[in-house]
């Protein structure tokens, strides 16, 4: 597969713009491909898994080149940091890339970058891995588990410790391989505005290959998508792209038997969400329960907040208000107003590595203690938001124990709530991941869908 040179420039800028600002690949790989409509589809491609994959396999990387490199890595100029990494990806992992190309291309991106004196550096680097790439050695299993699992699948030391500690080897051996497969594009159908064949039906006949959901009726997943704009059905507010661990609050919630038995006909129940952008939550429950239910999504922040009223208008809703608060300060007005309360709270992230590949770069030990006591914060809030006999659904994108299982046992010994029962509430599939009675921890690898984990309290 031959590629222009130009492309390969624009994978350097955003791995560059990534180092210098230390901002997620996501937000600078969207702003790089909005910036240059005109690329086509596989040049779009080419940039998006060059980028992706650099950042994904940076330690792997960075082990390979410090082998033939007589200046190692992090000694090394951030050009020519990148570049090195650019050129041994293509080497291992982009078999329609020769390696004399992939050598070639890195040494003319030195070049251009204004470093004619170390393009023999590159050079040299680059063709010594070509030759020997087939007999590098890695580390072994049985010398040490946790190094080896650490290059093998690029991630850092520390925390693969913490997720054998948390896990136990097999298990987080399955889930750091999980981390590193292609991830698919959940969706979840609007079903006030098209129906799921339909859907289908016009995805597919764009060539998208469509699957059903695992678990929930309401998902399908799309394979291959590099530019969701572009996708038929999203500028009309057809689908809201959400993981299926995420659209488990809804079936878990019971809103609907708060629907049809507890409250009268002529009155709406009151749902509440905070931290609530992009919107993904309170969006499915107003879809769902429509003009039964009055909404207020609240987040951080205005631009924040922009982006779930750009959704809440895309999918055609008029049941959510949204309004710009701080989690972290009470605000008495709501006290004992929601029926139903979403607390899906700041977290490490760390269940969703295999869609946001560099989470594992930005997170430290330290923040995951911030994190859960941030965490302790906002559900003392969030519990005085609760009716009594309402229910307070507590949930995170992490497989972090002190962010989850941990934060959810403090609760009940502090607050007047009780553990809800949500093993009957949950596809049979997933009866597995639920701890006592009330909780549910999702893991990648062993699940077909992202970590997740779901606590679900009713107030006294």
């Amino acid at each position: 597969m031959e590629e222009k040179e130009n492309t390969r420039l624009l994978v350097l800028e955003t791995l560059l713009e990534v180092e210098k600002r230390n901002i997620f690949v996501k937000d600078a790989l969207h702003k790089q491909l909005f910036q240059k409509q005109f690329l086509s589809k596989q040049e779009r491609a080419f940039i998006s898994r060059m980028v992706e994959g650099v950042t994904e396999y940076q330690i792997r990387l960075d082990y390979v080149i410090d082998i033939f490199s007589k200046t190692k890595v992090e000694k090394c100029k951030s050009v020519i940091r990148c570049v090195l990494r650019m050129g041994v990806y293509q080497m291992l992992y982009m078999d329609g890339v020769p390696d004399e190309t992939a050598c070639d291309e890195c040494v003319k991106l030195a070049k251009k970058k204004g470093f004619y004196n170390l393009a023999g550096f590159v050079n040299g680097v680059l063709r010594n891995v070509a030759r020997n790439k087939e007999t590098i050695e890695y580390p072994k299993r049985e010398d040490d588990f946790l190094r080896y699992l650490s290059i093998t699948y690029s991630m850092p030391v520390w925390l693969v410790k913490e997720m054998v500690d948390w896990y136990g080897g097999k298990a987080a051996e399955n889930m750091l391989e999980a981390f590193v497969m292609p991830a698919d594009l959940t969706i979840r159908i609007n079903e006030n505005k098209i129906l799921k064949e339909a859907l289908k039906a016009k995805l597919s006949e764009k060539q998208i290959v469509v699957r059903e959901g695992n678990y929930v009726e309401e998902a399908l997943h799309l394979e291959h998508i590099n530019y969701v704009k572009r996708l038929p059905g999203f500028k009309e507010g057809e689908f809201f792209i959400q993981d299926e661990s995420s659209m488990l609050l809804y079936h878990l919630s019971g809103a609907e038997t708060f629907c049809k038995s507890v409250w009268k006909k002529d009155q709406r129940i009151h749902i509440l969400e905070l931290c609530a952008a992009p919107g993904g939550k309170c969006t499915h429950f107003a879809e769902k329960l429509g003009d039964r239910a009055q909404i207020v999504a609240r987040d951080l922040t205005k631009s924040k907040v922009s982006f779930i009223d750009e959704n809440i208008a895309r999918l055609g809703l008029h049941n959510i208000e949204t309004d710009v608060k701080d989690a972290l300060i009470f605000d008495e007005g709501m006290r004992e107003w929601a029926d139903v309360v979403i607390a899906d709270l700041p977290c490490s992230g760390l269940g969703i590595i295999a869609k946001k590949n560099d989470i594992k770069y930005h997170i430290s030990k330290e923040q995951l203690i911030e994190l859960s006591n941030l965490q302790r914060t906002i559900l003392t809030n969030a519990s005085a938001y609760v009716k009594p006999g309402g229910i307070l659904l507590y949930s995170t994108c992490t497989i972090n124990p002190e962010e989850n299982i941990e934060n959810a046992k403090w609760f009940l010994e502090h607050f007047d709530f009780l553990e809800e029962p949500v093993k009957e509430l949950l596809p049979e599939k997933l009866r597995d991941s639920v701890q006592g009675k009330n909780m549910v921890q999702l893991l990648p690898g062993i699940h077909k869908c992202d970590g997740f984990f779901i606590a679900k309290f009713r107030k006294k």
